[in-house]
């Protein structure tokens, strides 16, 4: 491994911009495939049903032109729903159907995945006037969408005549065919969202957050007074309507203030569900968490998955026995029944329309590797019978049952196979798979490799699962590439991802693979799929960074592998990927010779930087004059930040950022920038102008994956001659 250290104001002034990763640039290795081809599947998400039509929609993303295809029974043959036509960043969200199926609902631009000003407009095309962010209708049988105006989080009427919305903090409605301008409900102090139709959709239960506390409301009509269910000094939520409309369920949790805590120890976040009268707001404590760690509020998919079934059962998710488990509870009180035992996780809940079922994604089966896989699974609210619904080497996700009750449609890939919809029947039997057509005719199914499970042990004796991506090459040892996903609560499959983030990341895997690559692909702890101390290890994050450790492994693993070069590990991943690749070229250049930080978090003192706001918070207020933990507490962060190992950071990199990042500030990757030229490190940069964390053009995901490919061919010397 060659280091090339360049004087800061030297690098200052020749930093490459990375032009050439934006050419269909001759590869200096041979491929059995192109980038292009390998990147072009189309991805499906945001799959609904309608409650009383044998109906389904869902989005489809074909190399960034997005729109909306539905199908109907008994035939599903899809159909195009919308004619969007170009690649211009521009999201379709909160996609759902009216319960009769007439009228598909949907929000277009923003973006929904980020932790902050998901509702501002997105405009990765420069215009000069943006596209705003707006919710549209557009009727099941076709036409032109009409626009509903601005807002956010739309639901339909269970009557399926309006849509009920957030706008400004307060809830407005709107015909559902744009008929008439919207027309604001109710004005309220805090900020009012969450709308929840009641089952006659005649009144609206919804949140009111007040910052320290928060309360679940319910409005009855413009001239009865708000009912206010239980107020406390606790944060309330999650309201939930019994089937006959005469009760809410929700979850209330603790409210903020209180003596300053230690924030390097875990401890446990308390919750419980209260059940109230929705008419005089008068409540009762139904059930209360264990007040251990594993009794916290669950974090995975959907958090709580509340539901009020059918036969008096509420239906809630837990981790309390170390897996993100469901359980029913009587709504009359008593014990908890656990529906889904054994060592997986349920995520993507749904509830059947009569209330009697529940389906969701869960790592479970008997095929070999099922704990790196999702297949659909249903199970009673009642008892715990949970069957598998789609066992085998394919892996399926999001699933939702239709109005006859019988037929469940979904989402499935294979390894080698991009996302596809399916139907079946929920009794069992062959999936139908639509909309294949989509897949363009060369897409390289037949080339791509099934990435391999592997397990390898880290040196504290953690247990660490992995992928490895090893498509062969020419005799002697090769390259290889850590791959980190970002999160930190996600886990990579043995095939396609569920998350069109991830998926690119799965795409990218397999191309580098068949460039000679040798790639593992590492589900590092704090990620999810592997049980509540996996999920939530001590001394983690800015607590200590001792997923590290998994990381560093990753790299010992591949040294030993007899087709790996050990002088030519590289290492790459996005966000919280990011901030271990930083933090792995900081502190162990010796074991990583090149790495690509893709708008990674670089130091965890920052309180912009997305992470650390536990210490922000231990500074302010009275928390400053209580014997706290604060200082102790940002040393450890500070030292769990890549920025506190430049000075030991020796092999290049290349950084990646699109400045409209609304998950990990711009500002993370400027500073490290300025740290790196300071200390002569051989860096190069990629800046994607007005694109947010999650590449909403195809066009520049395009750019950073071929940039990403071209550094690693550059600094590891080439794959296969």
């Amino acid at each position: 491994m060659r280091r090339q250290l360049v004087p800061a104001l030297l690098l200052a002034a020749a930093v490459l911009s990375v032009v050439r990763a934006d050419a269909q640039r001759a590869p200096a290795t041979r491929s059995s495939f192109t980038l292009d081809q390998v990147t072009q599947y189309p991805f499906p998400n945001e799959l609904n049903a309608a409650s009383r039509a044998s109906r389904i929609v869902w989005a489809l993303n074909e190399r960034g032109v997005r729109n909306l295809f539905v199908a109907e029974g008994p035939a599903f043959t899809p159909r195009r729903l919308t004619n969007y036509a170009d690649d211009d960043g521009q999201e379709l969200t909160s996609v759902q159907l009216s319960p009769d199926g007439r009228y598909v609902v949907y929000v277009r631009g923003g973006d929904h995945g980020s932790n902050f000003d998901d509702a501002l407009p997105v405009n990765p095309l420069g215009l000069p006037t943006p596209v705003g962010v707006q919710m549209w209708s557009v009727p099941f049988d076709g036409g032109e969408p009409r626009s509903l105006g601005e807002g956010e989080g739309p639901v339909v009427s269970p009557v399926g005549d309006q849509v009920a919305f957030e706008r400004g903090n307060q809830l407005w409605v709107v015909p559902i065919d744009g008929a008439a301008p919207a027309r604001r409900l109710f004005t309220a102090r805090g900020s009012n969202g969450s709308p929840v139709w009641s089952p006659t959709g005649d009144r609206l239960a919804f949140v009111s957050n007040r910052g320290d506390h928060a309360y679940v409301g319910v409005y009855r009509g413009p001239d009865t007074p708000i009912t206010y269910v239980a107020p406390s000094t606790h944060r309330d939520g999650s309201p939930r309507w019994s089937p006959d409309g005469s009760q809410l369920v929700f979850v209330r949790r603790v409210g903020g203030g209180g003596a300053a805590q230690n924030v390097l120890e875990q401890r446990p976040s308390a919750w419980a569900l209260w059940t109230a009268s929705a008419t005089s707001g008068e409540a009762r404590l139904l059930w209360t968490s264990p007040n251990t760690l594993r009794g916290s509020v669950p974090n995975t998919h959907g958090g709580t998955n509340l539901h009020w079934a059918a036969g008096g059962r509420i239906v809630f998710m837990s981790y309390m026995d170390g897996w993100p488990h469901l359980y029913s509870i009587a709504a009359t009180g008593g014990s908890p029944l656990l529906l889904t035992p054994g060592n997986y996780m349920a995520e993507y809940v749904r509830l059947s329309p009569d209330g009697r079922t529940l389906v969701f994604a869960g790592n479970a089966g008997d095929t070999p590797d099922d704990l790196h896989r999702r297949h659909v699974v249903s199970v009673p609210v009642d008892r715990a019978a949970p069957r598998v619904l789609t066992p085998g080497t394919g892996l399926e996700w999001t699933p939702v049952v239709l109005s006859d009750g019988a037929t469940v449609a979904f989402l499935g890939a294979t390894a080698q196979r991009p996302p596809l919809p399916a139907v079946m029947q929920l009794a069992g039997g062959t999936p139908r798979q639509l909309g294949a057509d989509r897949i363009p005719a060369d897409f390289p199914s037949a080339q791509l490799v099934t990435p391999r499970a592997v397990s390898y042990t880290a040196d504290d004796g953690v247990v660490v699962h992995a992928q490895l991506f090893d498509a062969g090459g020419p005799a002697g040892r090769r390259p290889a590439i850590v791959y980190v996903h970002g999160g930190p609560p996600r886990q990579m499959l043995v095939g396609w991802h569920y998350s069109d983030y991830y998926t690119h990341a799965y795409a990218m895997n397999q191309y580098l693979a068949s460039r000679g690559y040798v790639v593992l692909s590492v589900n590092y702890r704090l990620g999810i799929g592997y049980g509540y101390e996996f999920h939530q290890p001590a001394a983690a994050g800015a607590r200590g960074a001792s997923e590290y450790r998994d990381v560093k492994a990753a790299a010992l693993y591949l040294r030993g592998l007899p087709t790996v070069d050990p002088a030519r590990i590289g290492i790459y991943g996005g966000s919280y990927g990011g901030y271990l690749t930083a933090l792995a070229l900081g502190r162990n250049s010796d074991l990583f010779a090149a790495g690509v930080d893709i708008h990674g978090v670089h130091d965890m003192t920052a309180g912009s930087s997305g992470a650390g706001s536990a210490l922000q918070s231990a500074m302010s207020g009275a928390s400053r004059f209580e014997p706290t933990d604060r200082d102790q507490a940002l040393e450890v962060a500070w030292t769990s930040s890549p920025v506190s190992s430049v000075s030991t950071w020796r092999s290049p990199v290349l950084l990646i950022h699109g400045d409209d990042d609304r998950n990990v500030r711009f500002s993370q990757t400027v500073d490290l920038a300025r740290r790196l030229a300071a200390q002569g490190v051989d860096y190069e940069e990629l800046v994607i102008v007005d694109d947010t964390h999650h590449w909403m053009r195809h066009a520049n995901q395009r750019r950073v994956d071929a940039a990403t490919a071209d550094y690693f061919d550059r600094k590891l010397r080439g794959a296969v001659q």
